[in-house]
């Protein structure tokens, strides 16, 4: 049964999926605005807010939770530089803006930005 899965699987096998997860939340914290497809945005947030929380605690478990999950140069800019922008914040780290349809299949996309 398939109760309460109800993350995107994008047509992809788990490890790709998680590889893809990876590389765009390595990229939201490196360029903090990327460009991408609304659906993949929509997963992609959760993801980043729960990153940036772990950013805040700035112990070293979470860094090298951090280290695990985006690699080092992204999670060494993500307590140093991003987590501290948002101590005073409850949450709500991310916007996800739409933008017109894709002209090659159609499909709809979205910037995912750091607010």
């Amino acid at each position: 049964m398939n109760h309460h899965k109800a993350n995107r699987k994008f047509g992809r096998v788990t490890k790709v999926r998680n590889a893809l997860m990876k590389s765009l939340a390595r990229s939201l914290v490196l360029e903090e605005k990327i460009k991408t497809t609304d659906a993949k945005a929509r997963e992609l947030r959760p993801i980043a807010e729960k990153m940036i929380t772990t950013g805040k605690l700035g112990t070293l478990a979470s860094r090298r939770t951090l280290i695990a999950r985006v690699g080092e140069d992204a999670a060494t800019k993500l307590v140093k530089d991003v987590s501290p922008r948002y101590m005073t914040r409850a949450g709500g780290y991310t916007r996800i803006t739409k933008l017109p349809r894709r002209a090659g299949d159609g499909s709809l996309m979205a910037y995912i930005e750091l607010v």
